[in-house]
């Protein structure tokens, strides 16, 4: 009598090299190794952005032309901060980039919710507006900017500037806080409605307070804008005590020679605030930050 099985299991049989499901130490491997070209490729694209930048700071603390140190001093920030106007430079960019910031932030906040919840062929309208706005040149709008301001007195005025960056920002500010809240469910503000809040206070306790990433994203923006701004300041101010950064930095261009460590030190110095700004609100950046509000709906 024949004891051969020749219907075994298939369990009982032996498995062949290099079938079946990877192994867990093969997966762990080649994520390992993703992860390290990734970092690679993260790291060469910083450095090459990171040397402009260590380049300016490194010659900002070079000994200038005539000076006996040779070794790195402080002396082209002490030229700049004492035998120029500077701070009153620094000053005046500040005021002019936070009011901006202020009224942009204030004015595109609700303007955005209504383009985002709204649904009419008026707010589609006045949206596709907006991006054409959005896509003409600040430079057309110069001549005849300069114009009508010289008519109001607003020329050679912090207050002049200060409304054409406010104009400028307007438009991508409202187009951002659109987007954002175009991320956020509705369901939450009728949530809110049921238990008696107003549209408004939907908007003001639900949408507005769920988007500071939002916020915060278009505040930066009009900062930047408003900060960086040189030709609308060229063209609009005169006077050196009306100077922002930007335009006070040419004075320290001559027409033969020119002192790099002054001007290197002056773009350390306006480099600082805008590094600043990401450094103290970078913690509170955050990506799908309700994304779960409405689970097990």
């Amino acid at each position: 009598m024949s004891t051969s099985t020749p219907n075994a299991p298939a369990a009982l049989a032996p498995r062949r090299l290099g079938t079946g499901a990877p192994r867990k130490g093969d997966v762990t491997e080649r994520s390992a190794r993703g992860q390290w070209w990734r970092f690679l490729l993260m790291g060469v694209i910083t450095s090459v952005v990171l040397v402009p930048i260590a380049a300016v700071v490194w010659l900002s603390f070079r000994p200038g032309l005539g000076s006996s140190e040779s070794t790195p001093t402080l002396e082209n920030f002490e030229i700049v901060l004492g035998r120029t106007q500077v701070l009153t430079w620094l000053g005046n960019s500040l005021l002019t980039a936070l009011v901006t910031v202020v009224i942009a932030v204030v004015v595109a906040a609700p303007a955005g919710y209504v383009l985002s919840r709204g649904r009419n062929k008026l707010v589609s309208g006045y949206s596709l507006l907006l991006f054409v706005v959005q896509s003409v040149p600040i430079v057309i709008s110069v001549i005849p900017l300069f114009i009508l301001f010289a008519q109001l007195q607003m020329v050679d005025t912090l207050a002049g500037i200060t409304v054409i960056y406010v104009g400028s920002t307007m438009s991508v500010a409202i187009w951002m806080m659109t987007a954002y809240y175009d991320t956020i469910p509705v369901a939450l503000e009728e949530a809110a409605w049921i238990d008696g809040a107003s549209v408004f206070g939907g908007f003001a306790r639900i949408v507005l307070r769920n988007s500071l990433p939002g916020v915060l994203s278009t505040a930066i923006f009009c900062f930047l804008l408003a900060w960086n701004d040189y030709l609308v300041a060229l063209v609009f101010l005169r006077s050196n005590a009306n100077f922002t950064l930007p335009v006070g930095l040419q004075t320290f261009f001559q027409q033969n020679t020119t002192n790099w460590g002054p001007v290197m030190a002056m773009a350390v110095i306006m480099m600082l605030p805008p590094v600043i700004v990401f450094a103290f609100l970078n913690k509170y950046f955050s990506v799908g930050g309700i994304g779960g509000s409405l689970a097990g709906r």
